[in-house]
């Protein structure tokens, strides 16, 4: 009995110890904390999934990896530099008869944040700086084969265990195939999240494009839930979402799903 009970002990407290953090650790409130705001001061990589499914004539499902690191850099006593980086892996189904699957590197896009170290006197977190497109993609079905550039910029608040605020940028192309179609993108995340002392987060945001060109809309709204977890030393966040589109371009997505990885590296 007493060995049975010694094993139930330990494997009790292996399970504590790997897959949850203290509800009094400071510094994991901090990084919860930290994780909802797009331009903290710390590293992290986030794998996002991306499945969404009803497109086109076929109902073709589509898929993007995307490889998300986030890097600060101190440029002065009062101001962060935050490079946020944006890595597509992509692959999609034929939307209609006779189109075949595609797949490979998307276009990345790398977005440079100056940002005050310190919140306002009213308790506003900010930064903004320039948004590039670069026209990485590995071949032309994934990728439009321009350069791109233009302003961005994010404004956020923190209370409470409520974060809430804003992202943005603006892309026009600069360069590149000049038989490809220009762009001219704006893209709008306003974001509301919770957490809660057990360090779950609770989230709803749109990542709303407009596209100029075209004069169209692409609106998901995004439910989402996360957890701040602890494999040894090392904090992970997992994160589950659903969306649905409000509006999308003809034959454009019905719904998808997220899944996101964090690998979180505090200083």
């Amino acid at each position: 009995m007493n060995n049975a009970r010694n094993y139930t002990i330990c494997i009790a407290g292996l399970l504590t110890g790997i897959f949850t953090i203290p509800a009094l650790a400071e510094d994991a409130a901090e990084l919860a904390k930290k994780l909802q705001n797009p331009i903290a001061s710390l590293i992290s990589v986030p794998l996002k999934l991306n499945w969404d499914t009803g497109i086109g004539p076929e109902n073709a499902d589509t898929y993007v990896l995307n490889i998300q690191p986030v890097v600060p850099i101190s440029i002065s006593e009062d101001t962060n530099l935050i490079i946020r980086t944006i890595i597509p892996i992509i692959k999609a189904e034929g939307a209609a008869p006779g189109l075949d699957n595609e797949s490979g590197l998307g276009d990345i896009l790398q977005s440079f944040f100056f940002s005050p170290k310190a919140p306002s006197k009213g308790g506003w977190i900010w930064g903004a700086g320039p948004a590039l497109l670069y026209p990485s993609a590995s071949n032309d079905a994934v990728g439009g084969e321009k350069w791109g550039m233009g302003p961005t910029a994010v404004v956020l608040k923190q209370d409470s265990g409520w974060t809430y605020g804003a992202l943005g940028n603006h892309v026009w192309s600069i360069a590149g195939n000049d038989h490809r179609n220009d762009i001219s993108a704006t893209f709008i995340q306003p974001f509301l999240s919770y957490t809660t002392k057990t360090f779950t987060t609770y989230g709803i945001n749109t990542e709303s494009t407009y596209d100029w060109k075209n004069r169209q809309w692409t609106v998901p709204i995004n439910l989402s839930i996360s957890q701040l977890m602890k494999f040894g030393n090392q904090p992970v966040s997992f994160q589950a979402g659903v969306r649905s589109y409000l509006e999308r371009p003809e034959n454009g997505p019905n719904w998808g799903l997220s899944f996101t990885t964090t690998f979180l590296f505090p200083k």
